[in-house]
Protein backbone atom coordinates (compact mmCIF):
# COMPACT_ATOMS: atom_id res chain seq x y z
CA UNK A 1 0.00 0.00 0.00
CA UNK A 2 2.73 2.29 1.01
CA UNK A 3 4.45 1.98 -2.49
CA UNK A 4 1.18 2.80 -4.27
CA UNK A 5 0.92 5.99 -1.98
CA UNK A 6 4.35 7.03 -2.86
CA UNK A 7 4.00 6.55 -6.46
CA UNK A 8 0.64 8.93 -6.58
CA UNK A 9 2.15 11.58 -4.75
CA UNK A 10 5.23 11.82 -6.24
CA UNK A 11 4.03 11.61 -9.48
CA UNK A 12 1.35 14.31 -8.22
CA UNK A 13 3.64 16.45 -6.98
CA UNK A 14 6.17 16.50 -9.92
CA UNK A 15 3.64 17.33 -12.19
CA UNK A 16 2.54 20.12 -9.96
CA UNK A 17 5.89 21.90 -9.55
CA UNK A 18 8.62 20.85 -11.85
CA UNK A 19 6.91 22.36 -14.97
CA UNK A 20 6.46 25.91 -13.47
CA UNK A 21 9.86 25.51 -11.88
CA UNK A 22 11.51 24.34 -15.12
CA UNK A 23 10.05 27.10 -16.86
CA UNK A 24 11.04 30.08 -14.46
CA UNK A 25 14.41 28.67 -14.28
CA UNK A 26 14.46 28.80 -18.25
CA UNK A 27 13.53 32.11 -18.40
CA UNK A 28 15.99 32.69 -15.49
CA UNK A 29 18.69 31.46 -17.56
CA UNK A 30 17.44 33.41 -20.40
CA UNK A 31 17.96 36.61 -19.29
CA UNK A 32 21.67 35.41 -17.41
CA UNK A 33 23.09 34.96 -20.66
CA UNK A 34 21.01 37.18 -23.49
CA UNK A 35 24.09 39.73 -23.15
CA UNK A 36 26.40 37.38 -24.91
CA UNK A 37 24.26 37.85 -27.86
CA UNK A 38 23.23 41.12 -27.15
CA UNK A 39 27.22 42.16 -27.31
CA UNK A 40 27.10 41.67 -31.26
CA UNK A 41 25.68 44.74 -31.94
CA UNK A 42 25.37 46.58 -28.84
CA UNK A 43 29.02 46.47 -27.72
CA UNK A 44 29.84 48.76 -31.15
CA UNK A 45 27.27 50.62 -30.31
CA UNK A 46 28.02 52.08 -26.96
CA UNK A 47 31.27 51.65 -26.96
CA UNK A 48 32.26 48.24 -24.74
CA UNK A 49 35.31 47.02 -25.18
CA UNK A 50 35.64 42.81 -24.59
CA UNK A 51 37.58 43.46 -21.40
CA UNK A 52 34.87 45.49 -20.12
CA UNK A 53 32.31 43.47 -21.90
CA UNK A 54 33.89 40.63 -20.07
CA UNK A 55 34.15 42.57 -16.88
CA UNK A 56 30.63 43.78 -16.55
CA UNK A 57 29.24 39.79 -17.49
CA UNK A 58 31.14 38.76 -14.52
CA UNK A 59 30.11 41.40 -12.26
CA UNK A 60 26.52 40.25 -12.35
CA UNK A 61 27.73 37.73 -10.04
CA UNK A 62 29.85 39.84 -7.72
CA UNK A 63 26.44 41.34 -6.40
CA UNK A 64 24.59 37.81 -6.41
CA UNK A 65 27.62 36.72 -4.13
CA UNK A 66 27.05 39.37 -1.99
CA UNK A 67 23.04 39.09 -1.43
CA UNK A 68 22.60 35.40 -1.85
CA UNK A 69 23.10 33.64 1.65
CA UNK A 70 20.57 36.91 3.13
CA UNK A 71 18.58 36.17 0.24
CA UNK A 72 17.69 32.60 0.53
CA UNK A 73 17.71 33.24 4.40
CA UNK A 74 14.87 35.26 4.00
CA UNK A 75 13.36 32.73 1.90
CA UNK A 76 13.25 30.14 4.25
CA UNK A 77 11.30 32.73 6.63
CA UNK A 78 9.13 33.98 4.59
CA UNK A 79 8.17 31.39 2.29
CA UNK A 80 9.17 30.71 -1.10
CA UNK A 81 6.02 31.47 -2.42
CA UNK A 82 6.32 35.31 -1.83
CA UNK A 83 10.28 35.14 -2.17
CA UNK A 84 10.52 34.01 -5.50
CA UNK A 85 8.17 35.48 -7.09
CA UNK A 86 9.53 38.90 -5.60
CA UNK A 87 13.26 37.69 -7.19
CA UNK A 88 11.42 37.26 -10.38
CA UNK A 89 9.26 40.59 -11.14
CA UNK A 90 12.15 42.46 -9.83
CA UNK A 91 14.66 40.61 -12.08
CA UNK A 92 12.29 41.16 -15.30
CA UNK A 93 12.26 44.74 -14.70
CA UNK A 94 16.15 45.14 -14.45
CA UNK A 95 16.54 42.85 -17.46
CA UNK A 96 13.75 45.07 -19.51
CA UNK A 97 15.98 48.28 -18.46
CA UNK A 98 18.86 47.13 -20.44
CA UNK A 99 17.21 48.77 -23.49
CA UNK A 100 18.88 51.45 -22.40
CA UNK A 101 22.36 51.09 -21.91
CA UNK A 102 24.04 53.97 -22.80
CA UNK A 103 28.17 52.84 -22.45
CA UNK A 104 30.14 50.93 -20.55
CA UNK A 105 29.24 52.52 -17.00
CA UNK A 106 24.95 52.12 -17.51
CA UNK A 107 26.03 48.51 -18.46
CA UNK A 108 27.83 47.82 -15.83
CA UNK A 109 25.67 49.07 -13.26
CA UNK A 110 22.32 47.09 -15.10
CA UNK A 111 24.53 44.13 -14.19
CA UNK A 112 25.41 44.45 -10.71
CA UNK A 113 21.71 45.29 -9.86
CA UNK A 114 20.44 42.35 -12.21
CA UNK A 115 22.76 40.18 -9.67
CA UNK A 116 21.19 41.87 -6.53
CA UNK A 117 17.43 41.31 -7.73
CA UNK A 118 18.50 37.66 -9.19
CA UNK A 119 20.36 36.37 -6.04
CA UNK A 120 18.56 33.80 -4.53
CA UNK A 121 16.53 32.47 -7.30
CA UNK A 122 18.46 29.22 -7.83
CA UNK A 123 19.66 27.90 -4.14
CA UNK A 124 15.76 28.89 -3.09
CA UNK A 125 14.59 26.57 -6.00
CA UNK A 126 16.85 23.92 -5.02
CA UNK A 127 15.94 24.10 -1.38
CA UNK A 128 12.39 24.10 -2.56
CA UNK A 129 12.88 20.71 -4.36
CA UNK A 130 14.33 19.20 -1.02
CA UNK A 131 11.07 20.36 1.19
CA UNK A 132 8.98 18.37 -1.52
CA UNK A 133 10.89 15.04 -2.88
CA UNK A 134 12.99 12.34 -0.74
CA UNK A 135 16.59 12.09 -1.44
CA UNK A 136 16.06 9.40 -3.85
CA UNK A 137 14.15 11.03 -6.31
CA UNK A 138 15.93 14.43 -6.07
CA UNK A 139 18.49 13.62 -9.18
CA UNK A 140 16.14 12.64 -11.82
CA UNK A 141 14.06 15.50 -10.99
CA UNK A 142 16.56 18.38 -10.26
CA UNK A 143 18.00 16.99 -13.45
CA UNK A 144 14.14 17.93 -15.06
CA UNK A 145 14.17 21.05 -13.14
CA UNK A 146 17.34 22.15 -15.03
CA UNK A 147 16.87 21.15 -18.36
CA UNK A 148 16.11 24.93 -18.80
CA UNK A 149 19.76 25.71 -18.54
CA UNK A 150 20.01 23.63 -22.17
CA UNK A 151 16.93 24.30 -23.38
CA UNK A 152 17.07 28.43 -22.98
CA UNK A 153 20.22 27.86 -25.25
CA UNK A 154 17.69 25.51 -27.62
CA UNK A 155 15.15 28.35 -27.55
CA UNK A 156 16.61 31.67 -26.55
CA UNK A 157 20.20 31.24 -29.13
CA UNK A 158 17.80 31.09 -32.33
CA UNK A 159 14.88 33.65 -30.83
CA UNK A 160 18.02 36.38 -29.86
CA UNK A 161 19.81 35.47 -33.11
CA UNK A 162 16.41 36.30 -34.57
CA UNK A 163 15.62 39.40 -32.96
CA UNK A 164 18.95 40.83 -33.50
CA UNK A 165 18.03 40.66 -37.50
CA UNK A 166 14.49 41.76 -37.73
CA UNK A 167 13.61 43.04 -34.47
CA UNK A 168 13.92 46.94 -35.20
CA UNK A 169 10.99 49.24 -34.58
CA UNK A 170 10.19 52.90 -34.09
CA UNK A 171 14.01 53.35 -34.53
CA UNK A 172 14.49 51.34 -31.53
CA UNK A 173 18.02 48.59 -31.90
CA UNK A 174 17.10 45.18 -32.20
CA UNK A 175 19.63 44.48 -29.49
CA UNK A 176 17.20 46.85 -27.23
CA UNK A 177 13.76 44.93 -28.25
CA UNK A 178 15.59 41.63 -27.37
CA UNK A 179 16.18 42.51 -23.94
CA UNK A 180 12.61 44.26 -23.59
CA UNK A 181 10.79 40.77 -24.90
CA UNK A 182 13.08 38.34 -23.55
CA UNK A 183 12.42 40.00 -19.79
CA UNK A 184 8.90 40.73 -19.57
CA UNK A 185 8.05 37.09 -19.26
CA UNK A 186 9.71 37.18 -16.09
CA UNK A 187 7.26 39.54 -14.23
CA UNK A 188 4.48 37.72 -15.77
CA UNK A 189 5.94 34.44 -14.28
CA UNK A 190 6.59 36.32 -10.87
CA UNK A 191 2.74 37.17 -11.08
CA UNK A 192 2.13 33.20 -11.92
CA UNK A 193 4.70 31.79 -8.81
CA UNK A 194 2.66 33.99 -5.98
CA UNK A 195 -0.82 32.39 -6.86
CA UNK A 196 0.49 29.00 -7.95
CA UNK A 197 2.87 27.79 -5.27
CA UNK A 198 2.68 26.10 -2.21
CA UNK A 199 5.54 26.92 0.34
CA UNK A 200 5.60 22.95 2.42
CA UNK A 201 3.36 19.67 1.88
CA UNK A 202 1.83 19.92 5.52
CA UNK A 203 -0.25 23.32 3.42
CA UNK A 204 -0.69 21.16 0.16
CA UNK A 205 -4.61 21.25 -0.37
CA UNK A 206 -4.12 19.22 -3.42
CA UNK A 207 -2.64 16.39 -1.70
CA UNK A 208 -5.22 14.36 -0.23
CA UNK A 209 -5.03 13.69 3.80
CA UNK A 210 -3.33 10.43 3.23
CA UNK A 211 -0.95 11.59 0.54
CA UNK A 212 0.33 14.89 2.71
CA UNK A 213 0.57 12.28 6.13
CA UNK A 214 2.98 10.16 3.59
CA UNK A 215 5.48 12.60 2.13
CA UNK A 216 5.53 14.51 5.99
CA UNK A 217 6.48 11.46 7.39
CA UNK A 218 8.78 10.50 4.47
CA UNK A 219 10.83 13.80 4.57
CA UNK A 220 10.67 13.99 8.25
CA UNK A 221 11.94 10.60 8.23
CA UNK A 222 15.66 12.19 6.18
CA UNK A 223 16.15 14.75 8.03
CA UNK A 224 16.75 12.59 11.45
CA UNK A 225 20.16 11.08 10.33
CA UNK A 226 23.39 13.08 10.71
CA UNK A 227 22.33 16.37 9.21
CA UNK A 228 23.31 19.65 10.32
CA UNK A 229 20.85 21.59 10.82
CA UNK A 230 22.27 25.38 12.33
CA UNK A 231 23.06 28.77 10.40
CA UNK A 232 26.68 28.07 11.99
CA UNK A 233 26.89 24.75 11.25
CA UNK A 234 27.06 25.58 7.43
CA UNK A 235 29.89 27.76 7.42
CA UNK A 236 31.70 25.54 9.79
CA UNK A 237 30.72 22.45 7.20
CA UNK A 238 34.32 20.99 5.17
CA UNK A 239 31.68 19.47 3.04
CA UNK A 240 30.12 23.25 1.98
CA UNK A 241 33.60 24.74 0.89
CA UNK A 242 34.30 21.54 -1.40
CA UNK A 243 30.82 22.00 -2.57
CA UNK A 244 31.45 25.69 -2.99
CA UNK A 245 35.24 25.19 -5.16
CA UNK A 246 33.76 22.25 -7.15
CA UNK A 247 30.84 25.08 -7.91
CA UNK A 248 32.87 27.48 -8.95
CA UNK A 249 35.06 24.97 -11.25
CA UNK A 250 32.38 24.84 -13.66
CA UNK A 251 30.68 27.76 -13.16
CA UNK A 252 34.20 29.18 -14.81
CA UNK A 253 33.52 26.62 -17.83
CA UNK A 254 29.68 26.97 -18.46
CA UNK A 255 29.55 30.19 -17.98
CA UNK A 256 32.74 31.36 -19.61
CA UNK A 257 31.69 29.92 -22.33
CA UNK A 258 27.86 30.87 -22.66
CA UNK A 259 28.51 34.20 -22.64
CA UNK A 260 31.48 34.44 -24.96
CA UNK A 261 30.14 31.66 -27.40
CA UNK A 262 28.35 34.08 -30.10
CA UNK A 263 31.35 36.03 -30.39
CA UNK A 264 33.71 33.16 -31.02
CA UNK A 265 31.00 31.96 -33.37
CA UNK A 266 31.30 35.34 -35.21
CA UNK A 267 35.10 34.86 -35.65
CA UNK A 268 34.06 32.19 -37.63
CA UNK A 269 32.12 34.64 -40.23
CA UNK A 270 28.74 33.67 -38.81
CA UNK A 271 25.97 35.78 -39.26
CA UNK A 272 23.57 36.83 -35.97
CA UNK A 273 21.05 34.03 -37.01
CA UNK A 274 23.27 31.47 -37.85
CA UNK A 275 25.14 31.78 -34.43
CA UNK A 276 21.91 31.52 -32.87
CA UNK A 277 20.93 27.94 -34.57
CA UNK A 278 25.03 27.09 -33.95
CA UNK A 279 24.42 27.75 -30.42
CA UNK A 280 21.41 25.47 -30.18
CA UNK A 281 23.79 22.22 -30.90
CA UNK A 282 25.61 22.04 -27.59
CA UNK A 283 22.58 22.70 -25.40
CA UNK A 284 20.73 19.82 -27.86
CA UNK A 285 23.79 16.95 -26.70
CA UNK A 286 23.46 18.35 -23.26
CA UNK A 287 19.84 17.87 -22.59
CA UNK A 288 19.96 14.25 -23.01
CA UNK A 289 23.08 13.57 -21.20
CA UNK A 290 21.72 15.54 -18.32
CA UNK A 291 18.38 13.65 -17.99
CA UNK A 292 19.93 10.12 -18.71
CA UNK A 293 23.17 11.01 -16.13
CA UNK A 294 20.39 12.52 -13.72
CA UNK A 295 18.61 9.04 -13.41
CA UNK A 296 21.71 7.01 -13.39
CA UNK A 297 22.63 8.41 -10.10
CA UNK A 298 19.68 8.54 -8.56
CA UNK A 299 20.29 4.60 -8.57
CA UNK A 300 24.07 4.72 -7.60
CA UNK A 301 24.97 5.55 -3.32
CA UNK A 302 27.88 8.03 -4.58
CA UNK A 303 26.75 10.66 -6.47
CA UNK A 304 29.55 12.70 -6.11
CA UNK A 305 31.72 10.50 -8.66
CA UNK A 306 29.23 11.06 -10.90
CA UNK A 307 30.28 14.99 -10.19
CA UNK A 308 33.81 14.45 -10.65
CA UNK A 309 33.40 12.23 -13.59
CA UNK A 310 30.88 14.83 -15.33
CA UNK A 311 33.70 17.54 -14.76
CA UNK A 312 36.47 16.09 -16.12
CA UNK A 313 34.64 15.47 -19.25
CA UNK A 314 33.86 19.58 -19.24
CA UNK A 315 37.33 20.36 -18.54
CA UNK A 316 38.58 17.28 -21.57
CA UNK A 317 36.16 19.41 -23.86
CA UNK A 318 37.73 22.58 -23.30
CA UNK A 319 40.92 21.54 -24.09
CA UNK A 320 39.98 19.96 -27.58
CA UNK A 321 38.27 23.16 -28.61
CA UNK A 322 41.45 25.04 -27.96
CA UNK A 323 43.28 22.27 -29.77
CA UNK A 324 41.24 22.09 -32.63
CA UNK A 325 39.89 25.81 -33.55
CA UNK A 326 38.11 25.17 -36.64
CA UNK A 327 34.79 25.55 -36.45
CA UNK A 328 33.93 22.18 -36.40
CA UNK A 329 36.42 21.44 -33.82
CA UNK A 330 35.52 24.16 -31.48
CA UNK A 331 31.97 23.15 -31.78
CA UNK A 332 32.85 19.33 -30.70
CA UNK A 333 34.90 20.59 -28.05
CA UNK A 334 32.20 22.79 -26.43
CA UNK A 335 29.81 20.20 -27.19
CA UNK A 336 31.39 17.98 -25.14
CA UNK A 337 32.44 20.91 -22.41
CA UNK A 338 28.89 21.64 -22.30
CA UNK A 339 27.31 17.93 -21.56
CA UNK A 340 30.16 17.37 -19.30
CA UNK A 341 29.07 20.86 -17.18
CA UNK A 342 25.48 20.39 -17.22
CA UNK A 343 25.12 16.75 -16.62
CA UNK A 344 27.38 17.16 -13.56
CA UNK A 345 24.77 20.16 -12.35
CA UNK A 346 21.64 18.47 -11.11
CA UNK A 347 23.47 16.09 -9.56
CA UNK A 348 26.36 17.86 -7.83
CA UNK A 349 23.04 19.92 -6.11
CA UNK A 350 21.29 16.45 -4.87
CA UNK A 351 24.42 16.76 -2.61
CA UNK A 352 23.56 19.06 -0.06
CA UNK A 353 20.37 17.61 1.21
CA UNK A 354 22.24 14.82 2.46
CA UNK A 355 23.83 16.74 4.89
CA UNK A 356 22.19 19.71 5.42
CA UNK A 357 18.20 20.67 6.75
CA UNK A 358 16.88 23.57 8.29
CA UNK A 359 18.65 27.04 8.43
CA UNK A 360 21.46 25.18 7.70
CA UNK A 361 20.27 23.99 4.30
CA UNK A 362 19.19 27.38 3.67
CA UNK A 363 22.56 29.27 4.09
CA UNK A 364 25.01 26.12 2.75
CA UNK A 365 22.93 25.89 -0.10
CA UNK A 366 22.81 30.12 -0.88
CA UNK A 367 26.79 29.70 0.13
CA UNK A 368 27.27 26.97 -2.22
CA UNK A 369 25.97 28.94 -5.04
CA UNK A 370 27.23 32.27 -4.46
CA UNK A 371 31.15 31.34 -3.69
CA UNK A 372 30.39 28.79 -7.01
CA UNK A 373 28.88 31.58 -9.33
CA UNK A 374 32.36 33.71 -8.42
CA UNK A 375 33.29 31.48 -11.30
CA UNK A 376 30.63 33.60 -13.47
CA UNK A 377 32.80 36.71 -12.87
CA UNK A 378 35.97 34.82 -13.15
CA UNK A 379 35.57 33.21 -16.88
CA UNK A 380 34.28 35.40 -18.53
CA UNK A 381 36.49 38.15 -17.71
CA UNK A 382 39.52 35.94 -18.08
CA UNK A 383 38.42 35.35 -21.54
CA UNK A 384 37.70 38.83 -22.35
CA UNK A 385 41.00 40.03 -20.71
CA UNK A 386 42.87 37.07 -22.67
CA UNK A 387 41.20 38.12 -26.29
CA UNK A 388 42.11 41.82 -26.26
CA UNK A 389 45.54 40.65 -25.24
CA UNK A 390 46.70 37.87 -27.45
CA UNK A 391 43.22 38.72 -30.57
CA UNK A 392 42.14 34.76 -29.46
CA UNK A 393 40.02 32.96 -27.58
CA UNK A 394 42.39 30.00 -27.85
CA UNK A 395 44.63 30.73 -24.37
CA UNK A 396 41.18 31.45 -22.84
CA UNK A 397 39.28 28.88 -23.11
CA UNK A 398 42.38 26.63 -21.68
CA UNK A 399 42.16 28.56 -18.90
CA UNK A 400 38.98 27.80 -17.93
CA UNK A 401 39.49 24.61 -18.33
CA UNK A 402 41.70 24.37 -15.20
CA UNK A 403 39.34 25.31 -12.22
CA UNK A 404 37.31 22.08 -13.65
CA UNK A 405 39.79 19.99 -13.04
CA UNK A 406 39.92 21.44 -10.01
CA UNK A 407 36.40 20.38 -9.27
CA UNK A 408 37.59 16.90 -10.56
CA UNK A 409 39.50 16.41 -7.13
CA UNK A 410 37.49 18.69 -4.54
CA UNK A 411 34.72 15.89 -5.71
CA UNK A 412 36.74 12.93 -5.06
CA UNK A 413 37.67 14.31 -1.97
CA UNK A 414 34.27 15.05 -1.00
CA UNK A 415 32.90 11.17 -2.37
CA UNK A 416 35.13 9.95 0.92
CA UNK A 417 33.75 12.08 3.54
CA UNK A 418 30.10 11.62 2.35
CA UNK A 419 30.96 7.93 2.80
CA UNK A 420 29.63 7.41 6.23
CA UNK A 421 26.68 9.18 5.96
CA UNK A 422 25.39 7.16 2.68
CA UNK A 423 26.15 4.00 5.12
CA UNK A 424 23.36 5.79 7.79
CA UNK A 425 20.99 6.70 4.94
CA UNK A 426 21.48 3.18 3.63
CA UNK A 427 20.52 1.69 7.33
CA UNK A 428 18.12 4.27 7.59
CA UNK A 429 16.16 3.14 4.61
CA UNK A 430 16.27 -0.49 5.24
CA UNK A 431 14.54 -0.09 8.59
CA UNK A 432 11.89 1.63 7.13
CA UNK A 433 11.40 -0.89 4.52
CA UNK A 434 11.32 -3.52 7.14
CA UNK A 435 8.41 -1.52 9.24
CA UNK A 436 5.10 -3.16 9.53
CA UNK A 437 2.61 -2.00 7.95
Amino acid sequence: MNTSIEKRTIKKVGLRLIPLMLVCYLVNYLDRINVGFAALHMNEDVGITATVFGWGAGLFFISYFLCEVPSNMALHRVGARRWIARIMITWGIVSTCFAFVQGPVSFMALRFLLGIAEAGFFPGMVLYISYWFPQEYRGRLTALFMTAIPLSALIGAPLSGFLLETASFWSIASWKWMFIIEGVPAIILGVVVLVYLTDRPSEAKWLTPEEKDWLVSKLSVEKTASHLSSFKDAFKSLNVMLMGVIHLGFAVGSYGIAIWLPQILKGHGLSSFHIGLMSMIPYGVAIVGMIAWGALSDKSPNRSLHVAASCMLGAIGLLIAAAVPTLSGAMVGISISTLGVIAARPIFWTLPGSFLTGSAAAAGIAFINAFGNLGGFIGPYVIGLIKDQTGSFTLGIVATSLPLALSVVAALVLAKRLAPLRAVAAANTSESVQEPM
